[in-house]
């Protein structure tokens, strides 16, 4: 059994959340999302809280609850206050600029990698080693930083490359004479 679907999801304050059908929108200072929650589970809302439960008791409906508990927030969350990765650049003549709205990466490549900023995320570069993407869609947001990511992510001898700024690198020990 979910242990995370079984709690109702509180409205924020300063948000405002429909069920249609299957469809949850919410709208608030950020802006507006919308989530289509699978035929396998029931969602209702009820004086300012949002009900997920399982329309029966087989596995797949049960595996799908708690999962789309966790979108309602995310979206709850996501037009309330956004979400934001951060990016750190390590290396030597590695750095990163924003050009118009492309993302222009000097990864030690014998070119420039170019990167178009889609559309709902925003990317700014504070420093030329780092790199905030932010946005209101978690999932998009998350995608966005690890295709970044991706261009040259940290190796463990030097831990050169992207990483989040979160992130340990575990480094490696080098040759031995």
């Amino acid at each position: 059994m979910s242990r995370i679907g079984k709690k109702p999801v509180s409205v924020p304050q300063g948000v405002t959340a429909s069920v249609d059908g299957q469809t949850v929108a919410a709208k608030g200072p950020k802006g507006e999302l919308k989530f289509v929650v699978n035929d396998e589970v029931l969602v209702k809302l009820e004086d300012g809280k949002i009900k997920v439960d399982p329309r029966d008791q087989s596995k797949t409906a049960r595996s799908k609850w708690g999962m789309s508990r966790s979108q309602i927030v995310n979206i709850l969350e996501g037009v309330k206050t956004g979400f934001e990765k951060r990016l750190e650049i390590n290396g030597v003549g590695y750095r990163a600029a924003m050009q118009g709205k492309n993302l222009q990466l000097a990864l030690g490549y014998s070119h420039e990698v170019v990167y178009q900023t889609p559309q709902g995320v925003t990317i700014s570069v504070p420093k030329p080693t780092e790199i905030v993407v932010s946005g209101i869609d978690k999932q998009v947001v998350g995608q966005v930083a690890a295709e970044i990511r991706g261009f040259r992510g940290p190796e463990p001898y030097k831990g050169k490359g992207v990483k989040y700024a979160d992130e340990k690198i575990v480094r490696k020990e080098g040759k031995k004479k």
